[in-house]
């Protein structure tokens, strides 16, 4: 792998096996894998403060996929059938970032945190204790984000920040502490059309080596299915999560599927944050597969 700025662009990932964040530019929710099992949609996300953040699932043509980090912070998802793999100002560049988070009237207790991190504290043991950020269940790691992603204050002082410094900046939510643990050139998401993975397909070699994922329910598995694909359901996210780096190799290639795109689309983000390097979300899955290039494929 290249190196950034004379830095290691790859950096062990972070997300526990109970995170899994949407994060917005103007309001934070959150949704941890132990309730994205119940969602096969995003239909809801929790808000931040107890705010409303949305009710519907943003599944709209007219939105653009952008990044989620693997735990709370400020990014924005949003959806759409083609991605970019570039950010918004068109850099590469993606930084691993821990914080904490006070509200804005608890001045006091950020001079005494800042004091206690300067004197030596570990500041995940104080985002855990202190932090009213959702991210405090995972002691204050908001995970890979790149620009375009967060509120434009903590964007900046996030991307302007020397590696380890700890920095604050003010938000509207309050006040924050942040660090930045690393930088690494950017992960790409593609679409890949079903005419084009049909075509990898019938190249054994490719089945070999290629990492396929099968996100649907075994159910669904039985009544359709593609050859090579390990099956990993969605809603057992919990189960299997915890395993994905040491069952998978995030430098290679990974391929995922369910049955329209929907929920592969889920998993292939959640997949970024966990380090995979390139990630294809197979656009339509095995039904547009079926209806498009494969008709001995059944459809459901």
């Amino acid at each position: 792998m290249a190196m950034l700025r004379g830095r290691a662009t790859h950096f062990p990932p972070m997300a526990s096996s109970t995170t899994f964040v949407a994060l917005r530019k103007c309001l934070i929710p959150i949704l941890t894998t132990s309730s994205l099992h119940k969602f096969s949609t995003f239909s809801a996300f929790h808000s931040f403060f107890s705010r409303l953040i949305t009710l519907s699932r943003p599944y709209h043509s007219s939105l653009i996929l952008r990044q989620v980090s693997p735990m709370a912070g400020h990014p924005q998802l949003r959806l759409s059938a083609s991605f970019s793999t570039e950010s918004s100002n068109g850099e590469s560049r993606e930084i691993l970032v821990h914080h904490l988070l006070l509200k804005e009237d608890d001045q006091r207790l950020l001079v005494e945190l800042e004091r206690r991190i300067a004197g030596g504290e570990d500041m995940a043991d104080l985002a855990a204790e202190y932090s009213v950020c959702p991210s405090k269940e995972d002691k204050g790691m908001l995970g890979w984000v790149r620009k375009g992603q967060m509120v434009p204050e903590f964007e900046e002082a996030a991307f302007s920040a020397p590696l380890n410094k700890v920095v604050k900046c003010k938000t509207n939510f309050g006040w924050h502490l942040l660090q930045v643990l690393s930088e690494r050139e950017e992960s790409l998401l593609k679409a890949i059309q079903p005419e084009e993975f049909h075509a990898k397909l019938q190249d054994p070699s490719f089945i070999e080596e290629a990492q396929l994922i099968d996100v649907r329910e075994p159910e669904e598995v039985s009544q359709a299915s593609l050859p090579g694909f390990q099956v990993l359901p969605l809603r057992q996210i919990e189960s299997w999560g915890p395993e994905i780096t040491s069952n998978f190799d995030p430098m290679k290639a990974t391929y995922v599927m369910c049955h329209h795109g929907r929920r592969s689309l889920q998993v292939a983000k959640w997949l970024q944050t966990q380090g995979f390097r390139e990630v294809f979300n197979v656009s339509g899955g095995i039904h547009a597969y079926a209806t498009k290039v494969d008709p001995s494929v059944p459809t459901y």
